[in-house]
């Protein structure tokens, strides 16, 4: 079994937290159906400024889908701000890696390439998040040794 120990560091529970808001800001304006159709109107007039595509028109299964993604980003958020633990960084960085993995997937069928700005920022915190498991991923080892 592999063992793995927390990243000992006094600043990754600010990374942690630092993602947290970021995911906060982002993501609470799709929690609800009115706040996401703004939010959808907001990117997509960004996405055609800056010449990457809007977004595909508003649905209700798309909305619900939005709102059910939103809701659980703004509790996670929450939990990390509140108590950003070493186990929340892994887990966040776990799945900013499946988040980042599906955005590239959407960019590549097509979807607005606006999504490449938010990739940039999950990889970011990925990395920052789960290179200090990595990186101590032997201290538990030798410690026993």
């Amino acid at each position: 079994m592999i063992s793995l120990a927390a990243p000992a560091h006094p600043v990754y529970p600010r990374v942690v937290r630092a993602s947290a808001w970021y995911d906060l800001v982002v993501t609470a304006g799709f929690a609800t159906p009115w706040t996401y159709a703004l939010v959808n109107r907001a990117l997509s007039a960004l996405g055609d400024a800056l010449g990457l595509g809007a977004l595909p028109s508003v649905d209700p299964v798309q909305t619900m889908y939005a709102n059910l993604m939103g809701s659980v980003v703004v509790v996670w958020a929450l939990l990390r701000i509140l108590r950003p633990l070493p186990a929340h960084g892994l887990y966040d960085g776990a799945a900013r890696v499946l988040f980042s993995v599906w955005m590239s997937y959407a960019v590549a069928q097509g979807i607005t390439r606006l999504l490449l700005l938010f990739l940039v920022v999950e990889v970011s915190f990925g990395v920052a998040q789960l290179v200090p498991w990595w990186r101590s991923r032997g201290t538990r080892r030798d410690a026993c040794d």
